[in-house]
């Protein structure tokens, strides 16, 4: 992953932990209204990947320990990992495109609810990404995967030759020559690998995505109100499908790119769409990005105004993170797919505790402040959820007084320790494991590995029932928190 070149090394720090009355009095575990869903706090697991679902996308007993051990902690909310709305094979990640998938989120439903007590409220998010493909031996490249077009032997003087001698010749030519030969596209194929983009207008299937994607959706939507999910978050941010049809650098020429408005339109669209299938009493609402952090991207005035449509449409809520672009991704090593959170973009996404003078904590605070209060100025209560290095009661209580959220989002500090908000709530503060902030999580993630968190994977392995990794080294869930007595 990129770092800046600063390299200040920041520590944790979560202030003071309240005492258990304290905590009672607080905003942050005081109820909040998501459209016509009650949270007992305003306390938020966001989406994370734990890869662990089958290679077909169906939840496994490791899918359910997870989200179990994450219950127990009795956040006010969960949302479960991004889930993919099609009905093709996409490796370890949930599945919601066909109906034989419900059976077994019910089920994940089911243990939710048992673990938390009812006190957990459950949504899913669902996705739609395109295509991306490894980044391809250069050989294989050019004996295989490039398409030989007659500009191409123009530029190599190579009218005459026979496609063999070309692709041969080609493998042979040193970076500057490729980079004179080769368009852009073909380059970047040859060096990160092939990436589809929503403006690829050449393919039929790219200038149907807004015929088919609402539908998508809409489809994926039912099936989890049929699972029994509290409520749907559709997945608008960072690499994906949707985000890059709200991006600044989306100039499709069919009404769906170009202005502001037009950019939104398809987002607008699939949200219609999603409300017509589940109806008012079903949850709907968004994540995604109030910065691109890429150049030429989404600034906060593009996506202070997507916030207020979003509003104005009737979402029930807007989940903001930020970054997490492929555009300025960190190149892969050969045979691995270029990966959205390597390059600056990405650590706007999750900053490290190696640093700027910025530090690793609340970046994504004041540009999801300014699109909180444009959609408060245009005259819409619509709950925002504010995530991005909180850790501590005091940050996460300041931000709900200060009006910059109304419900606040601890991804990796929920990770390091799912019992964050039941040690918190009674008066435990102290016992909680602090997120370090090491990206030991992330690095993980990058190789669709198991996700687990350095702070707990090694202890206790030879207890009892405890699940390992597939490499047996570590274990997938914490062990159980149990409250002192007295």
């Amino acid at each position: 992953m990129w770092r800046p070149p600063e390299r200040i090394k920041w520590k944790p720090a979560p202030g003071r932990w309240p005492t258990r009355e304290e905590a009672e009095r607080s905003m942050l575990f005081s109820p909040v209204e998501i459209g016509p869903l009650r949270l007992e706090s305003r306390t938020w697991v966001p989406a994370m990947v734990p890869w662990r679902a089958t290679e077909e996308g169906f939840v496994t007993d490791e899918n359910l320990e997870w989200y179990e051990r994450f219950a127990r902690g009795r956040p006010g909310a969960i949302v479960v990992e991004a889930t993919g709305i099609r009905d093709i094979p996409s490796g370890p990640l949930l599945r919601i495109g066909h109906d034989r998938f419900v059976p077994g989120l019910r089920e994940l439903v089911q243990t939710v609810r048992r673990a938390s007590g009812g006190r957990t409220r459950l949504l899913i998010q669902v996705i739609d990404f395109l295509a991306v493909r490894r980044r391809p031996e250069p050989g294989k490249f050019f004996a295989r995967y490039l398409e030989i077009q007659p500009w191409l032997r123009a530029r190599l003087g190579a009218e005459d030759w026979p496609e063999e001698r070309v692709r041969a010749t080609l493998a042979e030519l040193p970076e500057d020559e490729l980079a004179r030969v080769l368009e852009t596209r073909e380059l970047e194929a040859l060096r990160y690998g092939y990436r589809e983009r929503v403006t690829d207008m050449d393919l039929a299937h790219v200038r149907a995505l807004p015929a088919v994607l609402p539908d998508l959706f809409a489809g994926a939507a039912r099936r989890a109100q049929a699972a029994g999910f509290d409520g749907v978050e559709l997945h608008y941010a960072h690499a994906y499908t949707m985000a890059s049809f709200l991006s600044r650098l989306n100039d499709r020429p069919d009404g769906y790119g170009g202005a502001r408005e037009s950019r939104v339109r398809l987002p607008l669209e699939v949200f219609r769409r999603v409300r017509e299938t589940v109806g008012a009493a079903f949850p709907v609402g968004c994540r995604f990005l109030a910065e691109e952090c890429v150049d030429g991207g989404n600034t906060i005035e593009d996506t202070a105004f997507f916030g207020v449509e979003f509003a104005r449409a009737g979402m029930d809520f807007l989940s903001l993170s930020r970054g997490g672009k492929f555009d300025d991704a960190k190149q892969p090593a050969i045979g691995w797919a270029a990966y959205p959170y390597t390059g600056p973009s990405g650590y706007e996404c999750m900053p490290q505790y190696v640093s700027d003078a910025r530090g690793p904590f609340g970046r994504n605070v004041e540009p999801s402040a300014a699109i909180r209060m444009a959609v408060r100025a245009a005259g819409f209560a619509t709950p925002v959820v504010v995530t991005g290095g909180v850790h501590g009661f005091e940050q996460a209580e300041a931000l709900l007084r200060e009006e910059k959220a109304d419900i606040v989002g601890l991804a990796r500090q929920s990770l390091a320790d799912p019992d964050w908000f039941e040690k918190v709530r009674t008066g435990h503060g102290d016992e909680v494991m602090v997120c370090e902030y090491t990206n030991y999580c992330e690095a993980l993630d990058q190789k669709h590995e198991q996700v687990t968190c350095q702070l707990w994977d090694r202890k206790g392995l030879d207890a009892p029932g405890v699940r390992r990794t597939r490499d047996g080294k570590r274990r997938l869930v914490p062990a159980v928190w149990r409250a002192p007595r007295g």
